[in-house]
């Protein structure tokens, strides 16, 4: 959590989340690759650095390296835990491809409250440890959603032809 207590934008968040996975590669992240990551102009990226600076999150000074204070590493993995748990729960249980599970994630990380990501965070680790048939029913529900989805498509191929 920033120093201000308040809840960073999504934005501040992406631009955390993103110099934590460049810091893991190349020890410091520079704001050019931070900005091709994120398709974003430099100008935007001076302004988040300013902002996530002053809240004590990056070091940052112009035309240097960026790294993360402690209280930026911690709120960059909180991201990063919430983005998994999220994106875990819709290729798993959900059954939805890598790029929606992906898309979601990324959106819903954001505005989630905490408690219905913790909540679900609990669900996937009752999944992977209660051994009475976790991955059966996850299974089940796959199979259903499937078999509930070429009906649904039948159904929409019949109301589209009667058209």
């Amino acid at each position: 959590m920033p120093k201000s207590g308040k809840r960073l934008s999504a934005s501040l968040e992406d631009y955390l989340e993103t110099i934590h996975h460049i810091v893991e590669e190349k020890q410091v992240a520079r704001a050019k690759e931070i900005a091709a990551r994120l398709k974003v102009s430099r100008s935007s990226v001076t302004e988040a650095f300013r902002s996530l600076s002053q809240k004590g999150l990056i070091n940052y000074a112009p035309y240097e390296v960026i790294t993360l204070t402690p209280a930026g590493n911690k709120a960059a993995r909180d991201v990063i835990r919430r983005h998994r748990a999220l994106k875990d729960f819709f290729l798993r249980v959900l059954a939805v491809d890598e790029e929606l599970a992906e898309e979601g994630a990324c959106q819903i990380e954001h505005t989630a409250p905490r408690e219905i990501i913790e909540r679900l965070s609990m669900l996937m680790n009752y999944i992977d440890e209660w051994p009475q048939g976790g991955d059966d029913w996850i299974k089940n529900f796959n199979r259903y959603c499937q078999q509930n989805s070429k009906s649904q498509d039948k159904l929409r191929a019949n109301r589209d032809s009667t058209r």
